[in-house]
């Protein structure tokens, strides 16, 4: 087999990633045509999006060590299978039922595509070149929640919804192709074949699982708090007793190991709090501009792609300004400025000139995008090649389910603060939702705190930065 540049393996990787979260918000306005189709409610086709993050975030932690053990173009080509035809089986259900339980199928096959493709760009990547590779198969995940919707909206106008899932069929099968073609299906021959760890699975499984159940019912008007209340508690028991398992195993699913590395730990702590900020607000926004502001899905739809003009727009400049001022300082003075933009959106309202409204979201979609980039490039600065197979399906597991907490706890903020001002949850005022960005702004300053007591040269050697001349002694 040829090998190929990776630029190209790179590309093939960004557009699976693009295809795997698109599918999970494209749905959004997609469910009251969907409801009709089914007889029943809109609000229980939630279930199938639920259904479909639990399941990526509970058998995301087994795609490390699956693709040790069968190779990873193996892996990343069933997956690729599995999602495809579990998408075309989707648009063929007839009840809630059988979608339900197709997503959840369609949910294991993105669970396997995505940390073993970020694998495999970091196995055939130079580590100079890692920035921009990171870059490029970053924006696919922020594109897809900003572009979803509005997609998800023209198809159903337009055509039916079951276009929505039939138009991943071509795009299926010409990334299965080309990852028959140009990846190779290489294992470390460094990295023991132990048993798997069952047991962290089923507890983390339990945990993550039930941490985006409660938070939804917890975001639900008319839900009582103690039931989901008691849920987080014992999701977080279990999520204690998955750590205890953890320390006690050789090769456990939780990678502790290159936990006690700074630049791994602040993209599983800081960046994690920035995640969840970071999608709430396609959440929030949405929302705010339907409701308080009166304008159509479409039109507010269209106002998020300024988020996208300003997340590509930065993928041009991530390399040149890591070279020049380092992760640290990036991941300080940036991450203040990220969470300027986000309050900035606080600022908006219905008589807000539209240009403004733009300029405001593309310069939040650059910051963010600048961040995120950064976060996720110095997590595996450090990481021997013999250990980023672990270290990539740990962390992986993690950016999904703070990503999939988004929206449940921009739910729960926005229902928390529209009772404490007297409105009811479902008909939030524009007051609410501008403390409700308010709230997330604080919360993306989680990577600036967690980055202060980072080394000045940290990732060095993959921005090409250095923070001070070495003399010698």
């Amino acid at each position: 087999m040829q090998t190929r540049s990776p630029i190209f393996i790179t590309t093939l990787i960004a557009g699976a990633f693009f295809m795997e979260n698109l599918d999970g918000t494209v749905i959004a306005t997609a469910l009251p045509q969907m409801a009709r189709s089914f007889h029943t409610g809109a609000v229980y086709l939630n279930v199938g999006m639920t259904a479909y993050l639990i399941t990526l975030a509970v058998f995301i932690p087994v795609s490390g060590w699956v693709a040790d053990r069968y190779g990873a173009r193996s892996v990343f080509a069933s997956a690729i299978g599995i999602f495809t035809f579990a998408s075309v089986f989707c648009g063929l259900s007839h009840t809630l039922t059988q979608f339900t339980l197709l997503r959840i199928l369609q949910g294991i096959g993105g669970a396997m595509m995505v940390p073993v493709g970020r694998l495999i760009v970091l196995r055939s990547t130079p580590k100079n070149q890692l920035t921009q590779a990171i870059a490029y198969i970053t924006w696919p995940a922020l594109t897809a929640l900003l572009i979803g919707p509005p997609i998800g909206g023209f198809i159903t106008t337009y055509f039916s919804w079951r276009w929505i899932f039939f138009l991943n069929l071509p795009l299926g099968l010409i990334a299965l192709i080309l990852t028959l073609c140009w990846v190779k299906n290489a294992r470390p021959d460094c990295v023991p074949q132990a048993s798997f760890d069952w047991l962290t699975f089923l507890l983390a499984g339990v945990a993550s699982s039930g941490v985006i159940c409660a938070l939804e019912q917890l975001g639900r008007l008319g839900v009582r708090w103690p039931g989901p209340v008691i849920v987080l508690a014992l999701c977080l028991f279990s999520g204690v007793l998955a750590v205890f398992n953890a320390r006690r195993s050789t090769h456990s699913l939780i990678d502790l190991e290159s936990m006690k590395i700074k630049s791994y730990r602040l993209s599983i702590y800081g960046a994690s709090g920035f995640r969840i900020a970071v999608s709430v607000l396609p959440f929030v926004l949405p929302l705010m501009f339907q409701i308080a502001f009166h304008l159509s899905a479409f039109t507010s739809g269209l106002y998020l792609l300024a988020l996208f003009g300003g997340d590509l727009t930065m993928k041009a400049f991530i390399v040149r300004t890591l070279r020049r001022f380092g992760f640290r300082r990036i991941l300080i003075v940036n991450g203040i400025i990220t969470a300027g933009s986000v309050a900035l959106c606080a600022t908006i309202g219905a008589a807000t000139a539209p240009i403004l409204i733009v300029t405001i979201l593309f310069f939040h979609g650059a910051c963010r995008s600048l961040e995120f980039t950064c976060m996720t490039t110095l997590a595996y600065t450090e990481i021997a090649p013999e250990k980023m197979s672990r270290a990539n399906g740990f962390l992986s597991a993690v950016i999904q389910l703070s990503l999939g907490m988004g929206v449940a706890v921009g739910a729960v903020i926005l229902r928390i603060v529209a009772h404490s001002q007297g409105h009811l949850s479902a008909f939030p005022e524009i007051h609410d939702f501008h403390i409700v960005i308010l709230c997330v702004a604080v919360l993306a300053l989680s990577p600036v705190f967690d980055s202060l007591d980072l080394e000045h040269d940290a990732g060095a050697v993959t921005s090409g930065h250095l923070a001070q001349p070495i003399t010698a002694a």
